[in-house]
This record gives structure tokens, C-alpha cells and sequence, in this order.
């Protein structure tokens, strides 16, 4: 073989071309499948084909969301952070989507608007065909804020569970007296006048406390514990009307 290949320097050449020759053609219809880097995937589909909105031309903003007409405005912002996951990438779907969301909000925002007007001007027209004396007692009532109510609301709860828990070791004297003052100082800072203020809280601890010698012997007695005195139970009334006047009052 060696002096074949001397004496004939084609033969290799020959044989190594039959033996490229030989070897078996891929089969026809074959698919080679080059590998893909992990970052071509997305959430949505791939990032050359994005996902398409199947409902981008309903007119209906509820039914492109995949809503109920009674949802909340916390589903509405669920159905479109799901939507927009899902079809990110495919600028269109992106803004349908945004256009009905937007249409919703602004939807349930004129509903609360309209809703709060209404209550407003149906109060103020009550009011309007009142007789002449509620309109006269409605004069000297007046509504203040939420965090004014509930600061008030916690200082007289307090009173209540104070005189409470020292039922079984005396009456809730000192404090009512300090409830007393304490409705004094706050219709002080709103009338201006301590004897306008004076006579205010002394009369709705008064109101109280006749009101609650009335209502209490109505309570049964099976509701009551046994260390709540008659004096006990008419000072807890006695501080729902003082709490009224320092809070409602003029």
C-alpha cells in the first residue's frame, strides 16, 4: 500500500474523496434545530412575536377586561395588571387594554361624584322643608371633622371603661368630674365664652343624668353584671351626652 501511494500520490487523494462520498446524505424533510438562548422566551410569548389581544375591538370596556359590570375598582386594577402581563410586547393590546381601564376609573369616579351630590342636595332640600323649629335646633348643631369625632369619641370610651373597671371600689365621681371639664374645655374653644360653655356641659350632664335614671331600671337585670351600681350605669349615659355637646354643639 505504501508504494501504491509513492508511486500513485492521487490514490489518497481518490480514496479519501470515496470515502467523504459514502457516507449517507441527511434524510429529506429533516429539521436541524439550532439551540435558543433562555432570553428569547417572555412572559407573553416570544419577543419577536408577541401574544395579540383577542378582545382589542369590543367596545364594551367591561367585556375587553373580562369583567363584571359590578366589579370593584379593585378588580378593575387586577384584570388590567393581569391583561397587561399577559400581552406585553404588542403595543396595541397594551393600549386597548390602558383605554379601558381608563374608561372604567373614570366611570366609577363620576358614579361616587354624582352619588355624593345627591345625598348632599337631598339633605340640604330636608332641611329647606323642615319646620320652623328643627331649622332652629339644626342652627346650633354642626358637623366637624372625622379625626375631631373620633379623638372625642376615645376620650369619653375611656371615661366609660375607667369608671368600669373601679366599679367594685367606688362611684364613678372623679370621673364625670373629669369628663365635665373636659367638655367645658372643648366648648370653650369653639364658643370663645367659658360661661357659654359652662352652661352647655352642666346642662347635657344634667340631660344625662336624668336620661339615664330613666333608661337604666328599663335594662334587664340579667345584662348587668353585679358590681354595676344605678350610678354606675346613669354616669355612662351621662357621657354619651356630654360627649354629644362638646362634639356636635356650637
Amino acid at each position: 500500500m505504501d508504494s501504491l501511494l509513492l508511486k500513485n500520490p492521487n490514490f489518497a487523494r481518490l480514496n479519501l474523496g470515496k470515502n467523504i462520498s459514502s457516507k449517507k446524505p441527511p434524510m429529506k424533510g429533516a429539521i436541524i434545530r439550532s439551540p435558543r438562548c433562555a432570553m428569547d422566551a417572555t412572559y407573553g410569548g416570544n419577543l419577536g412575536n408577541p401574544l395579540k389581544f383577542p378582545r382589542i375591538n369590543i367596545w364594551d370596556p367591561y367585556k375587553r377586561l373580562g369583567i363584571s359590570p359590578y366589579a370593584s375598582e379593585e378588580e378593575i386594577w387586577g384584570a388590567r395588571n393581569f391583561l397587561l402581563q399577559q400581552y406585553v410586547g404588542h403595543e396595541r393590546s397594551e393600549e386597548s387594554i390602558e383605554a379601558a381601564f381608563e374608561k372604567l376609573l373614570m366611570t366609577s369616579f363620576k358614579q361616587r361624584k354624582k352619588t355624593k351630590f345627591n345625598l348632599k342636595s337631598r339633605l340640604k332640600k330636608n332641611v329647606e322643608e323642615s319646620p320652623p323649629w328643627i331649622k332652629n335646633l339644626l342652627s346650633f348643631v354642626e358637623l366637624p371633622p372625622t379625626e375631631v369625632i373620633l379623638r372625642r369619641l376615645f376620650l369619653f370610651a375611656f371615661m366609660g371603661a375607667w369608671s368600669i373597671m373601679n366599679s367594685a371600689e367606688g362611684g364613678p365621681a372623679f370621673q364625670v368630674a373629669i369628663s365635665l371639664a373636659a367638655c367645658i374645655y372643648f366648648l370653650n374653644d369653639k364658643t370663645k365664652s367659658i360661661a357659654r360653655a359652662s352652661i352647655l356641659g352642666f346642662g347635657a350632664l344634667v340631660v344625662g343624668w336624668v336620661c339615664g335614671s330613666f333608661l337604666v331600671p328599663m335594662v334587664p337585670s340579667f345584662l348587668l353584671q353585679p358590681t354595676w351600681t344605678l350610678e354606675l350605669l346613669t354616669s355612662l349615659v351621662a357621657y354619651v351626652f356630654l360627649f354629644l355637646a362638646c362634639t356636635f354643639l356650637k
